[in-house]
């Protein structure tokens, strides 16, 4: 998991190649030989994505890059590869303090952030053994 903070009013295609570059090297099933790769195999994104920037940027890093485009594609069939970020902002919402943010320090709000990933990460391990 990565995240990156950023103020309301940022394009988030801007910020893409941080953050993919912010995703910590992917480990290869124990039958697996090989070095671990470094980012994943593709990348589903909405439609603030699509731009031919953002689709170089990925395939500049071998990642396939699975946007939906403004007015060809509809939303929907991106929905099934989507919930799971989805379900990840409603996981990070549980925590108030990012839902609504109180905090005028950024450093404070990004441990904050960092904090709720590293629970949503330790519950999915706790439940997966």
């Amino acid at each position: 998991m990565a995240v990156l903070l950023t103020a309301a009013n940022v394009n988030e295609g801007t910020v893409l190649d941080r953050l993919v570059d912010a995703i910590p090297p992917l480990r290869p099933p124990h039958h697996q030989a090989g070095r671990p790769r470094k980012r994943p195999a593709k990348l589903h994104a909405d439609k603030a994505y699509d731009s031919r920037r953002c689709r170089d940027l990925l395939r500049r890093r071998g990642i396939l890059p699975r946007i939906a485009r403004k007015g060809i594609e509809s939303s929907e069939k991106l929905g099934r590869y989507r919930w799971v970020a989805e379900r990840s902002f409603a996981w990070l919402h549980r925590n108030r303090r990012l839902l609504i943010r109180y905090e005028r320090d950024d450093t404070l709000h990004e441990a904050f952030l960092h904090l709720g990933c590293a629970l949503i990460c330790w519950h999915l391990l706790a439940h997966a053994s």
